[in-house]
């Protein structure tokens, strides 16, 4: 685990989340696929393996960008569609001058593409996701604290999002073993994870730690 200052996190702030992504984002680019793909198996059996997965009507998740090692939760969508739960991925949409976030229903993986936000996401025609139809959320990581709280990539998504879901769903934040840090610089609009889930270890939340 890498353990930076945590003072130091709390006076740099922003400077500080950008120098972990920066440096997160090269160890992660730099692991042998055959690597990347060995860690995203172990993710997935430990995620299969929790009882919000048996639970589960509706879950949220993301689709890899294979080009930047993502985390690859592919069988796990697989594995979901076979036990009859609905599927959901994110989306932006810009309306004005404004973005709208959320989760739409994806019934076929095809349907999937970049749409101008560098990652894939459902189109305009797949049903729009509502507070209570998603009761799990699987979230990207950068860099993750044993605290829950993550850094993406920057643009806020998560952040923004996840309180339009959570509760009654709980959120799940993925990384490689490597990406677990010992404190994330937190700021106000900051929204922490209920549980981490890495290659090597499952780590839940426990809720005073969550909120303060």
């Amino acid at each position: 685990m890498v353990e930076p200052d945590a003072e130091l996190l709390a006076a740099l702030g922003p400077r500080a989340k950008r120098q972990i992504r920066q440096r997160m984002r090269s160890l992660r680019s730099a692991l042998p696929p055959a690597s990347a793909a060995a860690r995203s198996e172990a993710i997935v059996a430990r995620l299969m393996g929790l009882p919000e997965f048996a639970a589960a009507r509706g879950i949220g998740l993301f689709w890899p960008m294979q080009s930047k090692n993502e985390v690859d939760l592919r069988p796990l969508d697989a594995a979901a569609r076979e036990r009859g739960i609905k599927v959901y991925y994110p989306f932006l949409a810009a309306v004005g001058n404004t973005v709208r976030t959320g989760f739409r229903r994806v019934d076929d993986v095809g349907s999937l593409e970049p749409r101008g936000s560098g990652f894939a996401e459902p189109g305009p025609e797949c049903p729009e996701a509502r507070r209570g139809d998603i009761d799990w959320i699987v979230v990207p990581a950068l860099a993750v604290d044993a605290s829950g709280y993550r850094i993406g990539y920057g643009k806020g998504f998560y952040d923004a999002t996840l309180p339009d879901f959570v509760p009654p769903a709980r959120a799940a934040a993925v990384a490689f073993g490597f990406q677990l840090v010992g404190e994330v610089p937190r700021e106000a609009h900051d929204v922490g994870c209920d549980v981490v889930v890495t290659d090597e270890a499952v780590l839940e939340i426990p809720v005073l730690v969550k909120e303060g």
